[in-house]
């Protein structure tokens, strides 16, 4: 039977029987890696791990359940990457809402591995153990991760979860210190089950962020909320390639001046199954080409104007 924390973690029973089994039988391990694709349950399931390890026996009332999962309590740090901005750490929702221009992908730096290594140093206040939830593990500079490596040998009263996409992403020697939790790609009707009950149901007739989904119903959401930021107009200029010249200069300064360099790097994806599904095959080179330079910083510009030319 599937407990009630793990309710809401659709598609993943192979996940959810090794944890419920490592609680049931009082073998919790002192580390785990819960590995696979992006937006596929891994942080669902880690919260309801969280739960289910914190929840005191008996205890019936709502208060320890809302803070686990508003994570502030006493025993749960869950560290995200951070952006190193003035001087200050921000997680990637505070550097939107600080509107902070993002050049580089955020990481989980070794100030926060250090904060770490304070928290566990100290017994557990109210449950029988500490719980530590490190999200995107991958983003650890080889600084970062030697630090913890040396947390991870002496746990204390404590268990360290890890969320990576795959055992490749991290040092070998901190994958050989965690128990590994497998996570898979969807089915089509997983997905579906998922994306209906998070009232998203729009994006089944949405064959290209389906297609970009890839069975990740996270990945999906993702898709369709940047779908929506691109303006409608200039979706549908760009959803056949240019008539002619003057045309493909015109649309190549609207994307430069209307879209950010991560929505163009999205649009570049985003068109590539869209003229897939159309027939048209000659303008899938040039939109792989275009989003490689795009990636090396090349004048965005420059590489829209070439590349939707070449599509004339």
């Amino acid at each position: 039977m599937v407990s009630l924390v793990f309710e809401s973690l659709i598609g993943q029973p192979q996940a959810v029987d090794l944890l419920q089994a490592a609680v049931q039988q009082n073998r919790v391990a002192p580390a785990y890696l819960f590995v696979g694709p992006s937006g596929v349950g891994r942080g669902l399931a880690a919260q309801g791990f969280t739960e289910l390890l914190l929840s005191k026996p008996g205890d019936s009332s709502d208060r320890n359940t809302t803070r686990i999962r508003d994570r502030n309590h006493p025993d749960l740090l869950w560290v995200e990457p951070t952006y190193l901005h003035q001087g200050k750490r921000l997680t990637a929702a505070e550097a939107i809402e600080a509107g902070v221009q993002k050049r580089t992908p955020p990481q989980v730096r070794v100030e926060q591995i250090r904060e770490i290594t304070r928290f566990l140093s100290r017994p557990p206040l109210e449950a029988g153990r500490s719980l530590v939830v490190i999200e995107q593990a991958e983003t650890m500079a080889e600084s970062a991760a030697n630090s913890l490596l040396k947390t991870l040998e002496e746990p204390g009263q404590a268990t360290i979860i890890l969320i990576a996409p795959s055992i490749d992403s991290l040092l070998p020697t901190l994958v050989s210190r965690c128990q590994r939790i497998p996570f898979y790609r969807l089915s089509d009707q997983a997905m579906s089950q998922v994306l209906m009950r998070a009232d998203h149901e729009e994006i089944l007739n949405t064959p290209e962020i389906i297609a970009l989904a890839q069975g990740s119903p996270g990945m999906a959401i993702a898709h369709w909320q940047q779908l929506q930021e691109i303006p409608a107009d200039l979706l549908s200029s760009v959803s056949q390639p240019p008539a002619s010249t003057r045309h493909a200069l015109e649309l190549a300064r609207t994307i430069q001046q209307s879209l950010s360099p991560e929505a163009q790097l999205w649009l570049t994806d985003y068109l590539q199954q869209s003229y897939w599904r159309q027939g048209h095959t000659q303008p899938l080179r040039l939109l792989e080409e275009a989003r490689r330079h795009l990636l090396h910083y090349v004048q965005p510009r420059l590489v829209w104007e070439v590349t939707l030319m070449g599509m004339v």
